[in-house]
């Protein structure tokens, strides 16, 4: 068996990832929103409040902007600077794009490492409020490495190099 369908096949995988954390993303931010609306309505209409649900949204928000960030690496969004790119020939563009997404696989890889480790030292502390165990809040770092990771691997190593956003303009 060659490369090309294992290679194909990490893709597929990666995609089906992807498609995951789109769906907790937005799971989340709707809930984020919701709990905000909610302790609006509560201090302002009722006067009354409630301790949890700021907490809840930063929960919330956290697993937004950090999924999002994944995302971002797999889909293609993000903002670089494309002069010295753009002024190479094609295939040494090629080149190029891969291996920033190698080098941003590595960031990711040590993202999720970084959050291990903080996980580690605030092990047993427990959030304000809510009183949930605060691993749940700092878990979000090593996951979205991993995410990131996964991600910029795959772009890294795609067949033909094209990301789904190029493949989109294009």
């Amino acid at each position: 068996m060659g490369s090309e369908p294992v290679l194909r096949l990490f893709g597929t995988l990666a995609g089906l990832i992807a498609a995951a954390t789109r769906a907790s993303v937005v799971l989340a931010a709707a809930a984020m929103l919701l709990a905000i609306a909610y302790q609006v309505l509560m201090r302002y209409v009722f006067g009354a409040t409630p301790s949890w649900s700021e907490e809840l949204a930063l929960l919330l928000f956290s697993w937004t902007v950090l999924g999002s960030f994944a995302l971002g690496v797999h889909e293609g969004w993000h903002v670089r600077l494309t002069l010295l790119p753009d002024a190479l020939p094609a295939r040494l563009r090629r080149w190029m794009e891969r291996l920033t997404d190698a080098m941003t696989a590595c960031l990711g890889v040590f993202l999720a490492w970084a959050g291990l480790r903080f996980m580690e030292v605030t092990e047993g502390s427990v959030s304000a409020a809510i009183e949930y165990p605060i691993e749940i809040l700092n878990v979000m770092a090593p996951i979205a490495g991993a995410l990131i990771a996964l991600f910029g691997a795959e772009r890294a190593l795609r067949p033909g190099g094209a990301a789904p956003a190029e493949e989109i303009a294009a």
